[in-house]
């Protein structure tokens, strides 16, 4: 196999005019731009089901999680046509394109509505949306969904490919690539939280809206800049460049030749010697692709185990969203006698844990580690996503903790029946699992972006990032389920752990189970992690960037 660095005009690239830093800052803008409009749209969305939809709290997190499992799980399918025919650089560019129109298509939805965007609360009840008003809410959502499966496994590989990993300091700045990639997209997004999440609760969400929808043409507009810098990658050699498109063709050979047994006459048959020499070839190279397609399925498969074990982890992470936005929303929200802390703005706090630690990792903790490991990274792959698994956990027993106290604090002010009313205990209460949150994000996160870039073929870069990107759809589904099955059980014997009146549930108890199931799961990483083989490098022919 060999692979070509071209320019933009498909010629040899050349070192000192493509690729880099330079070509990477490029991509990691517009990759900013489509992380604020994807979370501007999914960080605060349980308050806009809970609020101007009318929908209940639990009947909310299902239907975010279902969606967001849904986003993340989509990108399987665009990694496939990005990685077999349109190639990264056109996948971006059109997944950026349906961005732009999905987001104006959520402004212009929340037009159709009769609503107050800040009703939802006893003084301002919200009546009943239209039910073309819903359509055209979940329509657009949903695209937004589809416009993250052409854009997220894509740019990312893209940003990595402007490192060319046979020159030693250009392998040293793909690896540096993967943190510094995920502190600008966190420092970014963590001003922006507070900026949209003021806007939303304060002047409108079609205005936050139509901000993300400027925002990423914009972005669009600085990625097209960086055209003639990028270094385009073609993999040439075989067929085999095209894993899905080959998949297909195996299979259209596989049918063909089974027709062929099943309707030729042995006794009739008069073939030449052309003919069967013609019929051996296509059998050789059927038999070839098919071991090409096994030997890859191999690959994928040998990550299953470690892809399962991180389920439990993104069942955590998706509670940031939904649940821990509304724990926030009912305690006492104040700094000072004027600013009023949106809830959905806590999120940042995340971010900025982010921000503060990944510095440090990168800059102390791995040259500390690479004197007793001898590792360049200082900690194995696995070794980092375990230990933000560890993190995690912690999150949800600290989380736990926090709303047993709230509960507690609820039972002594006498507020069971007063959701509406502001509980007398601090915002404060909950930043250490926001903290932890992040922290966990900083190993595990990163970890698995790595992981699953590195850890399949060259040409599958894509399809590996989708995978990472799955288990946060399969995490999702798994949250869905779990909400919805424990909402019904508890129901049916008195009252819901998930109530609409979060005074009067249990969430303490739900935080609990995830964290039981997160202990399980780690135990079972652990035991996968020690008897995982890393792959081993193989030797790829590449044409030299001169």
């Amino acid at each position: 196999m060999a692979v070509a660095a071209v320019d933009h005009r498909g010629r040899p690239a050349s070192r000192a005019s493509t690729g880099r830093w330079r070509s990477a800052r490029f991509i990691i803008a517009v990759e900013i731009a489509e992380r604020f409009s994807f979370f501007g749209v999914s960080f605060n969305l349980i308050t806009y089901l809970t609020g101007p939809l009318g929908e209940g709290i639990a009947e909310a997190a299902s239907a975010i999680n279902i969606w967001n499992g849904v986003a993340q799980l989509l990108p399987l399918l665009g990694a496939a046509v990005a990685d077999s025919w349109l190639g990264r650089f056109r996948s971006i560019l059109l997944a950026s394109v349906i961005y732009i129109l999905a987001l104006a298509m959520l402004a212009l939805s929340t037009l159709l509505s009769s609503r107050s965007d800040k009703c939802g609360d006893a003084n301002m009840p919200c009546p009943s949306p239209s039910g073309l008003q819903m359509a055209a809410f979940y329509t657009s959502l949903y695209m937004v969904g589809l416009a993250q499966a052409g854009h997220k496994p894509c740019v990312q590989a893209f940003g990595a490919d402007q490192f060319d990993q046979s020159d030693p300091r250009e392998a040293a700045s793909r690896s540096s690539f993967f943190n510094w990639w995920y502190f600008s997209i966190s420092a970014g997004t963590a001003i922006m939280l507070v900026f949209l999440s003021y806007v939303q609760d304060n002047i409108g969400w079609g205005l936050s809206f139509g901000i993300l929808c400027a925002m990423m043409a914009f972005s669009l507009v600085v990625f097209l800049l960086g055209t003639r810098t990028y270094r385009y990658y073609y993999v040439f050699g075989s067929k085999q460049c095209r894993p899905v498109a080959t998949a297909c063709e195996a299979f259209t050979s596989w049918r063909s030749s089974w027709r062929k047994q099943k309707l030729t006459n042995p006794l009739l048959a008069t073939s030449t010697l052309e003919s069967r020499s013609h019929t051996k070839d296509e059998e050789q190279e059927v038999v070839i692709t098919h071991a090409y397609l096994l030997e890859e399925a191999k690959v994928v498969l040998r990550l299953l185990p470690i892809w399962s074990t991180c389920l439990v982890y993104a069942v955590t992470f998706s509670q940031t969203s939904t649940f821990f936005t509304k724990q926030a929303s009912t305690l006492d929200r104040r700094v000072g006698h004027r600013l009023q802390v949106p809830p959905a703005a806590m999120q940042s706090f995340i971010c900025i844990t982010v921000v503060v630690l990944l510095p440090l990792y990168d800059r102390a903790l791995v040259p500390l580690a690479r004197r007793y490991t001898g590792l360049s990274s200082g900690i194995t792959m696995l070794q980092r996503i375990g230990t933000g698994m560890v993190l995690s956990l912690l999150s949800m027993v600290v989380a736990a903790l926090v709303e047993t106290r709230r509960l507690q604090v609820v039972m002594d002010a006498g507020l069971a029946d007063l959701p509406d009313v502001p509980i007398p205990m601090s915002l404060w209460w909950m930043l250490p699992q926001y903290v932890l949150v992040g922290a966990a994000e900083v190993f595990t996160m990163v970890g698995l972006q790595e992981f699953f870039y590195d850890q399949v073929s060259d040409k599958l870069r894509s399809l590996g990032l989708a995978l990472y990107l799955s288990i946060f759809g399969i995490g999702n589904f798994i949250s869905s389920g779990l909400i919805s099955g424990i909402d019904r059980a508890t129901t049916t014997r008195g009252q819901s752990w998930i109530s609409n009146n979060l005074n009067r549930g249990h969430l303490d108890y739900f935080y609990w189970i995830i964290a039981a199931l997160s202990s399980l799961d780690l135990l079972l990483y652990v035991f996968f992690a020690v008897t995982f083989k890393y792959k081993t490098k193989t030797s790829v022919i590449v044409t030299r960037i001169y």
